[in-house]
């Protein structure tokens, strides 16, 4: 999201994990997407960093704040770090059977409830407009909160709803959340 609202072309190129392309495998030993590989030849393959880098290319609706940076920086390594572990064992319980699955939800509603108290403030998590912050936790609350739509859309996350409603609708999810075939290394990607 952060590199189609920065405007810079790429050419995507869409890996199935489970057949790694060599050419992948050569820029990021890691094996982990995303990996975008500079003109120059310069590899970045996380995520928060790929976001700075398009944001650093241009910024139209100035996402980067430089006074948010300590909260943004806090509440993204907070989701990073703790909330993506409850995230996991919440959507995946099957695999962490020593708990039920509402105890790994209830963990990850500590978060939530983070979340919902900035909502109350803002109409974003920092501020009245979007920044960095909200494109980097959206997805993590999204799939949390997809793991059981009834319960979230019957729980009290009335900010956090509308806020992840706002980014569901925008025209920027959906011109990002395309299908592409699987990317064939005798072919280019997909100028996107």
């Amino acid at each position: 999201m952060a590199i189609r609202y920065s405007g810079i072309p790429v050419e995507l190129r869409e890996v199935v994990l489970k057949h790694k392309p060599d050419a992948m495998l050569k820029a990021s030993p890691k094996a982990t997407v995303p990996v975008l590989v500079l003109e120059d030849g310069q590899v970045i393959d996380e995520s928060l960093e790929i976001m700075h880098w398009a944001l650093a290319q241009n910024d139209p609706d100035n996402w980067l704040i430089p006074q948010l940076k300590p909260a943004s920086d806090s509440l993204i390594r907070e989701n990073d770090n703790i909330f993506k572990i409850h995230l996991d064992h919440y959507k995946y319980f099957e695999r962490f059977p020593e708990h039920p699955q509402a105890t790994y939800r209830n963990k990850g509603e500590v978060f939530l409830n983070r979340l919902e108290q900035k909502l109350q403030q803002n109409h974003f998590l920092l501020s009245s407009h979007p920044t960095l912050t909200d494109i980097a936790i959206f997805p993590f609350i999204r799939q949390f909160v997809h793991v059981d739509l009834d319960w979230f859309r019957q729980s009290p996350y009335v900010g956090l709803a509308n806020w992840l409603d706002y980014w569901l609708t925008s025209e920027l999810f959906s011109s990002v959340m395309k299908k592409y075939d699987a990317w064939d290394e005798a072919s280019n990607g997909i100028i996107f």
